[in-house]
């Protein structure tokens, strides 16, 4: 940079600068002489280092393009571009999300759990699901990136990226729900710690249910919850859970519920997810 010695030449928008000087002590040099310049004369006098480029640039999740004309440094002007060259848009976005990280795109529940199930079938099956790390998106993110919108779906982005016939076995390697035996549904947790599908589910909503669910083969890991929704058992082995563990939790459990059902045998008991009286209209 470089400041003006002369205070009264600081608000002219053009200065032709004749002399300047930077002392070693000094971060910034000093304009010594200058001219007041018209924008006229300084187009013409300066024309050969007049030019004009596309920029794209990714910024903050947003992808940005637009032309500019510039003399030197000084930008002179710029306009929208709505369509930029596809391959450059795709620069852009690689380099803008290497800098700022996938978390500047706007990541819905939808869109977290279905990247969480993909990594589960691939993990599990491997190939040819994809890869839905970090470091794999970023290689080529136009391929799961909607570069024409500032709200992408990211849900349907990466959805597409599993190819066809495997695409149609996805809901049934890796649903987004299970049914349990109460006939109610609940959602799948495909981003535990533990790395297996997690199913959280009332223990009322699972007597009969003898033996585990699997999800492409992985056993999932059942969360049997209190009727007040607080976790009583954690078990990937039910028919274990109802010969061990099940007798110790109604003898806890039944004095402290008891408008729920707590059969002595769990296996011919009706799952339901209403109290006693619920059970009898």
């Amino acid at each position: 940079g470089a400041r003006l010695a002369d205070a009264t030449l600081a608000e002219q928008e053009w200065l032709a600068v004749a002399d300047v000087e930077r002392r070693p002590v000094e971060r910034e040099a000093r304009i010594r002489a200058a001219a007041v310049l018209d924008e006229v004369t300084a187009l013409r006098v300066a024309a050969a280092r007049r030019s004009e480029s596309d920029e794209v640039t990714w910024r903050a999740g947003r992808l940005r393009a637009r032309r500019v004309v510039r003399l030197g440094a000084i930008e002179l002007s710029s306009t929208p571009m709505p369509r930029p060259d596809p391959a450059t848009a795709a620069d852009a976005v690689r380099a803008g999300l290497a800098r700022d990280g996938l978390g500047v795109l706007p990541w819905t529940p939808a869109a977290e759990a279905m990247r969480a199930r993909l990594a589960f079938v691939h993990g599990a099956l491997g190939e040819p699901f994809p890869d839905v790390s970090d470091e794999a998106l970023l290689v080529e993110p136009a391929t799961w990136l909607d570069l024409t919108t500032d709200t992408p779906d990211l849900a349907s982005g990466l959805r597409a990226l599993v190819p066809w016939p495997e695409a149609g076995r996805l809901d049934e390697l890796a649903p987004a729900r299970l049914e349990v035996p109460s006939g109610s549904t609940h959602a799948v947790d495909y981003a535990d710690a533990s790395g297996q599908p997690v199913l959280r589910v009332k223990l009322q909503e699972c007597f009969g249910w003898g033996e585990t669910p699997r999800l492409a083969g992985v056993p999932v890991l059942l969360h049997l919850l209190s009727p007040a929704g607080r976790p009583l058992a954690v078990t990937a082995d039910l028919a274990s859970f109802w010969e061990n563990a099940y007798p110790g939790v109604r003898a806890e459990m039944r004095g402290r519920y008891p408008k729920h059902p707590w059969p002595e045998d769990p296996w011919s008991a009706p799952a339901t997810s209403r109290t006693r009286r619920g059970q009898q209209r």
